[in-house]
């Protein structure tokens, strides 16, 4: 097995043996981690951010794939916090490329002088609470000790990278890659025979794009999934002019709504018109210059199965119309959940892929995958022969990024171990028995079913009005209670029962990772309810919170 190493080296930092004491350690660089350290600038406490990157822009920093793009429209996705920004950042495109993402973060951090604030190429190890101090112990792998009152774990909902634990990955004699680890100076597949293993978002985006190159490429495709056409174009001047004009007034309104984005749907239950009407309301929406705009143009598809099925048909039809071969056809079409149950993919000529001699489509729902070969996969049906493997396998999402740092908080108890029947948390961004430590998009917050520089920006500005408001005081310590988690849990679960989203086995749940617990993990309310229930707790003097201050000499338990 081979796989092209990250050769990026690490910088660590000067003296490895010397603790350091900051106010507020911040733990991820993407948008969300310099958010923070952009607002904590502002401020009298001190702080540091740790990134694992050598650069900014968190998802757009790591999956640097071929056809990598966001989903979401470039003037919607995007800083909402400075209107100069706002103003004077030209995006090239309605659906940017990851280069134009990392490039924006890249502007960002120099623009407010952010970069100073991080130091990169460093990953958090371990965090362990101490009780006398009430005051968390960080450490790294590049030797930092550090300790701070307040954390704020910026690391995303899609960090973790999953690697499947198929028998023979490391025997396998050519090339792999996941998408999430990408090389920088990126992959030559010319003329080479290239398997994709993965349907889900990246590998729709991956899939167009590598086929243009590839000798031939295979499909891995173990459940096939809903995705529109994105209908990408350059950005037209008057389009962005008018955006400009109205930022403050659309940036108001998008805080007001459930995905935080603009929405032209009906706003009516698909039962309020004809057929014909459907039809015609469903094609323009298939048409629109934003993808999402086709699950939203009724307002009852994520809630009644009925409706849900004259959608989901509707883009079936339009696949078996894409799609020349009707058994290839049959196969990339969803039956087995409802349209919107996964995040719903956005692609740029994914279907007209298959119409290709050199991309060949494998069902290993019906033949799963056994293993890897030195020269190739095998399934239960067949080998192939590869010269490359692109393993587009997702994330242990939600959970994964803090699960995978070493976090201890009140009485020794492990975050893996509270979590070790499905994540709990208050309001998605506290966890009882681990004190003065924040998540941003952490599980049970609306997370991916929201626009997510926008949502991390309140919750992170609800996050530091916190901070602000006990910096003064003599509490020491700000935790939540396992009985306020069980209510938030509850809370989670009613509003996902209103939808049909629980009817798909999905990341959302946890669905892609052997042996985790099957819960539904993010809050499907809406943004714009999410956000009353945070500030409601906060003006009903902390509901759901537990303040005391139990200060004592500060100690260092990660040496006992």
């Amino acid at each position: 097995m081979t796989q092209t190493p990250d050769t990026r080296q690490p910088t660590g930092p000067q003296d490895s043996t010397s603790v350091r004491e900051v106010d507020v350690v911040v733990i991820g660089a993407g948008f969300s981690g310099m958010y923070a350290l952009y607002r904590l600038q502002s401020s009298s406490l001190s702080v540091i951010g740790f990134e694992a990157g050598d650069g900014v822009g968190g998802t757009w920093y790591w999956n640097r794939y071929p056809g990598a793009r966001v989903d979401i429209e470039s003037m919607q996705y995007s800083y909402s916090f400075d209107d100069a920004l706002q103003q004077e950042w030209q995006w090239p495109e309605h659906f940017s490329a990851q280069p134009d993402l990392e490039a924006y973060a890249n502007h960002v951090a120099d623009r407010f002088d952010i970069r100073d604030m991080i130091q990169f190429s460093t990953r958090v190890t371990q965090l362990t609470f101490d009780e006398g101090s009430d005051r968390w112990h960080v450490l790294t792998d590049q030797g930092d000790r550090v300790t701070a009152r307040w954390v704020i774990a910026a690391t995303g909902s899609l960090d973790a990278t999953n690697v499947p634990d198929w028998p023979g990955l490391d025997d396998f004699e050519g090339d792999w890659y996941h998408t999430s680890k990408w090389p920088k100076d990126g992959v030559d597949f010319t003329g080479k025979r290239v398997g994709l293993i993965g349907t889900g978002s990246t590998g729709i985006q991956v899939t167009p794009v590598v086929a243009e190159q590839a000798g031939h490429l295979t499909v891995f495709q173990r459940t096939p999934n809903f995705s529109v056409p994105s209908l990408n174009r350059p950005l037209e001047p008057d389009y962005v002019e008018d955006w400009r004009q109205n930022y403050s007034d659309r940036r108001k309104e998008m805080r007001g709504q459930p995905l935080l984005t603009m929405s032209t749907g009906t706003g009516r239950s698909m039962w309020d018109y004809t057929p014909e009407e459907r039809e015609q309301i469903m094609e323009r929406a298939w048409r629109s210059r934003n993808g999402f705009e086709l699950v939203r143009c009724f307002n009852d598809v994520s809630t009644d199965i009925k409706a849900n099925d004259v959608l989901a048909e509707f883009v079936r039809t339009k696949i078996r119309a894409i799609v020349s071969e009707p058994d290839v056809a049959e196969l990339l079409c969803p039956k087995t959940y409802p349209i919107g149950a996964k995040r719903i993919c956005v692609d740029t000529g994914y279907f007209e892929s298959f119409n290709r001699e050199n991309v060949t489509l494998v069902d290993v729902h019906t033949d799963p995958i056994t293993g890897l070969t030195p020269q190739g996969l095998a399934t239960t049906a067949a080998t192939y022969e590869l010269d490359a493997i692109i393993l587009a396998t997702g994330f242990d999402a939600m959970t994964g990024a803090m699960e995978r740092m070493d976090i201890t908080g009140v009485g020794g108890v492990r975050l893996q171990d509270k979590w070790g029947e499905g994540p709990t948390t208050y309001l998605g961004m506290v966890v009882s028995g681990f004190p003065n430590l924040f998540m941003v998009h952490g599980p049970h917050s609306p997370s991916v079913r929201a626009q997510m520089i926008m949502g991390g920006e309140l919750q992170v500005d609800w996050i530091l009005d916190v901070i602000d408001r006990l910096e003064d005081t003599q509490v020491s310590r700000l935790d939540t209670t396992p009985e306020w988690e069980q209510m938030w849990l509850q809370e989670v679960d009613t509003a996902a029962d209103r939808t049909l989203l629980g009817q798909a086995n999905s990341w959302f749940v946890g669905a892609n990772i052997p042996g985790k617990p099957r819960v539904f993990m993010i809050y499907s309310g809406g943004f714009d309810q999410y956000y009353r229930h945070c500030t409601d707790a906060i003006d009903n003097d902390f509901r759901g919170f537990e303040l005391s201050n139990r200060r004592e000499p500060i100690g260092d338990p990660t040496t006992t």
